[in-house]
């Protein structure tokens, strides 16, 4: 069974690049004096529409940057792209934080903030634009992100539930 795993990992390993985006380091006054624990966000994705990321704590950085990468592997998600850009205007709120993602001409690039850009390069969308109103908490932003991608259709499927031929 563990080889099963360890062959996964390798196959997943092969074609997903990780990104840390996020780490917070919390302290804890004790008895002998302060215990730190942290907290990190990463992202991973395959470079053509499919990305996730991962929310991880630990006692060790270490510890939670592997716990946060394994549960972005897990967690990738597929979304339409049409051309180098995204098909179409889309706007969502999240906790305070809200997002806006527009489809841009070809060779304009990514114009977004750092969560959002990191989101969309890895992704593998080339030219968009990106703003992020509201607050500016990373882990609301990237929910907020990848709830915006995960309203993306593609014009395939709008046709399809138009019922247009």
């Amino acid at each position: 069974m563990a080889k099963q795993t360890d062959s996964r990992r390798d196959k997943g390993n092969k074609d997903t690049s990780e990104k840390v985006l996020h780490i917070n380091r919390c302290s804890k006054v004790v008895k002998g004096g302060r215990k730190f624990s942290f907290s990190a966000l990463i992202l991973a994705g395959d470079g053509e529409g499919g990305v996730g990321y991962g929310f991880a704590k630990a006692n060790e950085l270490t510890d939670a940057i592997r716990k946060g990468g394994e549960a972005a592997r897990k967690n990738i998600k597929k979304f339409p792209k049409r051309g180098t850009s995204i098909p179409h205007e889309v706007t969502v709120d999240w906790d305070g934080s809200s997002v806006m993602l527009k489809p841009a001409p070809e060779g304009s690039g990514v114009i977004a903030g750092s969560q959002m850009r990191a989101i969309l390069e890895m992704a593998g969308v080339k030219d968009v634009i990106a703003k992020s109103l509201g607050n500016n908490n990373p882990i609301n932003i990237v929910k907020a992100t990848f709830k915006a991608l995960s309203e993306l259709h593609s014009m395939e499927s709008i046709k399809e539930i138009r019922g247009v031929a």
